[in-house]
């Protein structure tokens, strides 16, 4: 009897260090894929239209109608679009209608920052908004001279608006949107 009391005692220890010896169960951190895209080289691009700017070379540009640009990103899919409209006595209008284009996005805006940007050397003033959060863009501008030209710019992403995935993306075009912004010239 005594042997089948130390038998089952050490049986019972035996499974009791075995199972007892297991590591928790731990559940995977969340992660995002690590994405890192070339040093953007600039050229600057001189069309037909009153200004000009550097952009990316590794974006594929298409002129559009009245002296708007389609600069897409293939790879981050994703699309700069430019608008060009005179000014005739309607500055007023324009910087409100560029405003408004911008505050839309406030109901998915976590933040929206404003960079005021002046460059009186080159005539030209405008305003660079971040827009942060899960909203239908990220990164918009306005430029102009206040006389004759005015130009918007918008950045879309063919994704649903996700900013924590699309944001090395997101970093790489504001970037290049800021620089075609800074670079503006009028003709």
């Amino acid at each position: 009897m005594l042997k089948k009391i130390t038998a089952i005692a050490l049986l019972f220890t035996f499974f009791y260090t075995v199972i007892g010896c297991k590591n928790d169960v731990l559940p995977k951190p969340a992660s995002y894929l690590r994405l890192d895209y070339p040093e953007a080289e600039y050229v600057t691009l001189k069309g037909h239209c009153p200004f000009e700017f550097d952009m990316n070379s590794k974006a594929i540009v298409k002129e559009d109608k009245d002296c708007g640009y389609s600069i897409t990103y293939p790879k981050m899919k994703a699309t700069i679009y430019l608008t060009y409209k005179p000014v005739n006595n309607n500055i007023k209008k324009l910087l409100r209608d560029a405003q408004k284009l911008t505050y839309e996005h406030v109901i998915k805006a976590d933040d929206i920052l404003e960079q005021p940007y002046l460059n009186p050397d080159k005539k030209v003033y405008g305003m660079f908004y971040q827009v942060d959060g899960n909203a239908a863009t990220n990164s918009q501008f306005y430029a102009t001279d206040s006389i004759k030209h005015f130009v918007t710019g918008s950045v879309y992403f063919y994704a649903k608006p996700n900013f924590d995935s699309i944001m090395p993306a997101a970093s790489y075009i504001k970037n290049d949107m800021q620089r075609l912004m800074e670079t503006i010239k009028w003709k």
